[in-house]
């Protein structure tokens, strides 16, 4: 079967209730034994899901009486359509350590931190805070913060230049 030969259906949920939309989907379409080939719930799309099925009536009776499901849309959906919600493309991060970054979401969001330690297979970055009166390590999501200034090699501080202690 090619892509184009699939019968995908949107179905309309209460936002926020997908994932438990999704599961009596599944559910139901095991204990019924229709013809229901997936269930995918794209990420950032509130409010819908799409169910992948043999025909437009295996569809409705996987979404018979499933609380949260406002109803299948009356045309299916063209893989096409959705296609760029469904793969996600992997773009590298380039952030090294001692970068300043700022934090683009979550409860420190608009703060500015310097990176201390970079995990790339869990894609999370160790970071302090820099208005911080004590320096705290927080970890983050690298997609979470945004680099605004890169440390080149090692800069020369003040007391270096002058040869002069500062006060």
């Amino acid at each position: 079967m090619t892509r184009e030969d699939e019968t995908i259906f949107a179905l309309r949920t209460t936002a926020n209730r997908e994932d438990q939309v999704m599961d009596f989907v599944s559910s139901n379409a095991v204990k019924k034994k229709l013809e229901v080939h997936s269930i995918v719930r794209p990420h950032g799309m509130r409010g819908y899901i799409f169910v992948e099925a043999a025909t437009r009536t295996d569809a409705e009776q996987a979404t018979q009486n499933i609380p949260y499901a406002r109803g299948i849309l009356d045309s299916p959906v063209k893989y096409s359509e959705i296609e760029h919600m469904l793969e996600q493309v992997k773009h590298e991060m380039n952030i090294q350590k001692n970068d300043i970054v700022e934090i683009i979401s979550g409860p420190f969001k608009r703060e500015n931190a310097k990176v201390t330690r970079i995990d790339k297979v869990k894609e999370e970055v160790v970071v302090e805070l820099l208005e911080a009166a004590v320096p705290i390590p927080i970890t983050v999501k690298m997609d979470a913060v945004k680099v605004i200034r890169r440390e080149t090699e090692a800069e020369p501080s003040k007391e270096e230049e002058t040869g002069e202690e500062l006060m």
